[in-house]
């Protein structure tokens, strides 16, 4: 049976306070939790060692851990300046490559900003933006990457569910990233029910009306809002802000969905992951 997948972004607190310091030695600390994904992070640019990204890959493999990777954070699909928009083009290439390395599959970015834009001329830049990326994978040799445009937090900036749903209607290759913390965030704490996450849910079904739509990619993470939307990553310790995992968890269950869902805590994302995959798994029992 295809169960959701559970995994971290990056490296948590704890993987330092267990002694831990390389990175091939992520694959090591996520087997003392059992979890089997991770996202590599490249937001502040494309920089590795290649040796040792060959390492970690290697004995990823061996313990079954698959890789995403979350692209530079400066991509502005939706600039009026093309160059900023090609530049974009090109930091997903650099990401390819090095998950290429990882034997990954999935590429998370954020859209940018609308700017000064209306939000319908930005989304209009944005899917012109997406068809280069989608152009420029091909002629590179990257067609089996998966873009995955996300939802995002702060209300200035391109990513709601219908933005990332028209942007994933570009090509059929285009899996969306869903962070229901960016969307609690950006409706000030709209995801409460089991409702609230199904309304998500139908959305996505039926815009993609595919696979898609039971396998795609999320994040997840309590998050702290203001009027503008996101402010800072919360961790599950927290009970001022959401949203809660159980009833996504649950309607994830009842609908047989089978995401990969990335834990973006503050630094205890390790933790928060095993909480959810624990809470996932105890409906199977």
């Amino acid at each position: 049976m295809n169960k959701a997948l559970f995994g971290v972004a990056g490296r948590a607190e704890s993987f330092t306070e267990m002694g831990y310091k390389k990175m091939s030695e992520v694959p090591d600390y996520l087997s003392k939790f059992d979890i089997k994904a991770f996202e590599y992070q490249c937001g502040r640019g494309v920089r590795y060692n290649e040796l040792e990204l060959h390492k970690l890959s290697a004995i990823a493999k061996q313990q079954g851990i698959t890789f995403s990777l979350h692209a530079p954070y400066f991509i502005s699909m939706s600039s009026v300046e093309e160059e900023k928009r090609r530049n974009s083009t090109r930091y997903i290439l650099e990401s390819a490559k090095a998950l290429r390395v990882l034997e990954g599959e999935r590429i998370i970015f954020h859209s940018g900003s609308c700017g000064k834009l209306s939000r319908e001329q930005a989304i209009e830049y944005a899917v012109q933006t997406m068809e280069w990326m989608v152009q420029a994978l091909d002629e590179n040799g990257y067609s089996d990457m998966t873009l995955c445009p996300e939802t995002m937090g702060k209300i200035n900036q391109l990513g709601t569910l219908d933005e990332v749903m028209t942007l994933c209607s570009v090509d059929k290759r285009i899996v969306p990233c869903i962070d229901f913390g960016h969307l609690n965030a950006r409706t000030h704490g709209g995801l409460v029910t089991e409702d609230d996450f199904k309304q998500v849910l139908d959305v996505m079904a039926n815009s993609l009306q595919d696979d898609r739509a039971k396998n795609f990619h999320a994040h997840f993470s309590k998050i702290e809002y203001t009027k503008g939307g996101e402010k800072q990553h919360l961790t599950f310790a927290d009970t001022e802000f959401g949203p809660n995992y159980e009833p996504l968890l649950e309607l994830f269950y009842k609908m047989g969905l089978t995401p990969t869902v990335i834990c973006e805590s503050a630094g205890t994302q390790t933790e928060d992951a095993l909480t959810m995959k624990n809470y996932y798994n105890s409906f199977f029992k």
